[in-house]
């Protein structure tokens, strides 16, 4: 038996919902304009954030990005919660549109199927342009979302993949909005959609089923879905007691124990190979830079002025700790050992830990220079636990939480 040509989705007959139209599509459209605009700006100043061009390179995770990093600036360490508040904004808004962009993508589904591929040069453009769109997006939010929740089981670093895939599908989202505007606002002013013989768009069903739920129906379902996204997601960046609601964030209801030690961690010391011996009796930290070396244990920084610092830390997954009573030695004073005493240089911070991203990572001078940078050696007036970074970490306002190193062994001042 053969296949009626109606049952094949390249037939507009395939597509009978009495809700798909111009209209629906266009509101939805407007929503994901303001909300993927945010998402890219804020998206920026977190690639900013890390500083990539420090000291060579050493914080740059998407080797020759050319161009691509035209606007790259030096992160400012104030207002402290600088990080907190642009990075939660990109993860909280990238989860809570979700909802939005399913709906979207099924309200333009037809489109994907329309023969001929291309009828004019024009048309060609519109569609090469919707399949970078639509495969843009879903591969950053799929990303997006497995980043947040600690899945890294796509190929390859997290932070190329994301960082490339944005650049392709903001090329492709910009180039969309060019061609689809004109439209769009005319179907957001126009109260109905047009009917099937009229329709210009290819999303009116020319045989519409039955209705079984109103426009508005659909549009509220998809704001509640938003809305629940937004409430089981921002509580692990708001913080307090609304961290309690972050149902969905992998760190928002995870009990991290009591204590001064008792808040959000991202790798524990196992994890990337910190053993007890590293961090007991034998460890010490080495200073350098201008040509002198200072190696100092623990007792010895101790001795040193001790300085307080109350500050989050804010991670590239969304979620921030409350601010946290920081005591330890401040980086400009740590940069005076080796002979930069007023205006200290950038520093490079290396860590004990074997493997992974940022095990050495770069401070531009005015982070060290600012006196709530610390070298820290206690959290609320207790000794660091050995998954905060024990015997000693780096703390720095505004900075992204990889930034803060763990478990340090050697400051390097100046010597690029």
């Amino acid at each position: 038996m053969g296949v009626s040509p109606r049952t094949l989705p390249t037939s507009p007959s395939f597509w009978r919902s009495p809700v798909r139209g111009p209209r629906l599509t266009a509101l939805l459209g407007v929503v994901l304009l303001a909300g993927i605009t945010l998402l890219f700006v804020t998206g920026l100043l977190s690639y900013a954030a890390y500083n990539p061009d420090l000291a060579g390179g050493v914080n740059d995770e998407t080797p020759g990005k050319g161009l691509l990093g035209f606007y790259l600036f030096s992160w400012p360490t104030g207002p402290y919660w600088l990080y907190r508040l642009t990075q939660g904004l990109h993860v909280t808004v990238g989860v809570a549109l979700v909802p939005v962009l399913l709906a979207k993508l099924w309200s333009v589904i037809p489109k994907l199927f329309t023969l001929p591929p291309a009828r004019s040069p024009g048309h060609a453009a519109e569609r090469l342009s919707l399949l970078l769109l639509v495969g843009g997006a879903l591969f950053e939010f799929v990303t997006g979302l497995l980043n947040i929740q600690l899945e890294y089981v796509f190929p390859g670093s997290f932070y190329p993949l994301h960082f490339y895939g944005a650049w392709v599908f903001i090329g492709a989202f910009v180039a969309h909005v060019a061609l689809r505007l004109p439209r769009t606002v005319r179907a957001v002013r126009e109260r109905t959609d047009p009917a099937p013989d009229a329709d210009d768009t290819g999303l009116v069903a020319p045989r519409p089923a039955p209705p079984t739920v109103s426009r508005r129906g659909v549009l509220g379902l998809v704001g509640a879905g938003s809305l629940l996204l937004l409430a089981t997601t921002a509580g692990q960046s708001i913080g307090g007691w609304w961290r309690r609601t972050a149902l969905l964030a992998p760190h928002g209801g995870r009990d991290p124990g009591s204590g001064p030690n008792g808040f959000q961690i991202n790798k524990s010391a196992a994890a990337v190979g910190i053993r007890e011996q590293d961090t007991g009796a034998d460890w010490r930290l080495t200073v350098e830079g201008g040509g002198r070396r200072v190696r100092l244990d623990r007792a010895a920084l101790l001795r040193l002025p001790q300085h307080t610092s109350a500050l989050p830390i804010a991670c590239v997954e969304g979620w921030s700790t409350d601010n946290q009573q920081w005591g330890g030695v401040r980086l400009r004073d740590l940069a005076a050992l080796v002979g930069f005493e007023g205006q200290p240089p950038g520093v490079v911070v290396e860590s004990l830990q074997l493997r992974g991203a940022f095990r050495r990572a770069a401070l531009s001078a005015h982070q060290v220079r600012d006196p709530r940078s610390l070298l820290a050696l206690r959290v609320g007036g207790a000794e660091l636990s050995a998954d905060h970074g024990h015997p000693a970490r780096i703390i720095v306002p505004a900075a992204p939480g990889v930034l803060n190193t763990k478990w340090v062994s050697r400051l390097t001042f100046g010597e690029w």
